[in-house]
């Protein structure tokens, strides 16, 4: 049975999530404090984690940053502050989604089933078992990333992005392409997320120590592409 840990500290949301989540047919957990969540979400083996932003002892975007260290378990912000510097610090530090408070259960619901149909298809699919660009190495099976013979930390998403241009070095790809391939829907949410996902990317990529080039490169006005060396 998937898995899921809700965190909130107001029992109106998380008893709502919880019926919902058991309706539809996963097994929930609830915790109500940052510190509590993060000992649950790090030795408990989720599917999926729910974080709501504002949390006693430990801030929902600390404990996002301190768990994105250790896991790549998928993490889904939840936020009552409908600001753009709340939505892109929750995907800086490590989310995958988010929503904002008051949200729609269906599609609450909805995404966190997205979230699950790509590991699902990530696993499924027939891929090489790696790819190598230059100094980057991606380990599909194992889900590592190394560069230049540096273990890198990567989210879902992130991971996911690097595998779709890791498989075409040189081509450009566009943000709504992009995103659909993120969501494997032609659902893409926000695509301003997918700037901020390339950025964070990039910058754990780091440049190539024999070009000084970036690896992920800017195409303006058409999208990204991972650079060919």
């Amino acid at each position: 049975m998937t898995r899921v840990l809700v965190v909130d500290d107001e029992p109106a949301i998380t008893d709502a999530l919880a019926y919902a989540l058991t309706t539809d047919g996963f097994d929930v957990d609830v915790r109500a404090d940052g510190g509590e969540a993060l000992a649950a979400a790090e030795t408990g083996d989720y599917d999926v984690v729910l974080l709501d932003a504002v949390l006693p002892s430990l801030s929902g975007f600390e404990v996002c940053r301190r768990l994105r260290g250790v896991s790549d378990v998928p993490i889904l912000m939840l936020t009552a502050r409908d600001t753009e510097v709340d939505r892109v610090l929750g995907l800086e530090i490590g989310a995958d989604d988010y929503v904002t408070k008051p949200f729609s259960m269906p599609e609450l619901l909805g995404r966190i089933r997205a979230i699950l149909r790509r590991r699902e298809l990530d696993r499924a699919r027939g891929r090489p078992a790696e790819y190598r660009a230059g100094g980057l190495r991606l380990d599909l099976v194992r889900h590592l990333v190394s560069v230049d013979g540096r273990m890198i930390q990567l989210t879902q998403s992130e991971f996911k992005l690097l595998v779709l241009l890791a498989a075409e070095p040189g081509r450009v790809y566009g943000r709504r392409e992009i995103m659909q391939h993120l969501w494997d829907s032609s659902y893409v949410g926000d695509e301003r997320a997918c700037d901020i996902h390339v950025s964070n990317l990039r910058r754990k990529l780091g440049v190539d120590p024999d070009t000084r080039r970036e690896r992920i490169v800017t195409v303006r006005g058409v999208g990204y592409k991972l650079d060919e060396v």
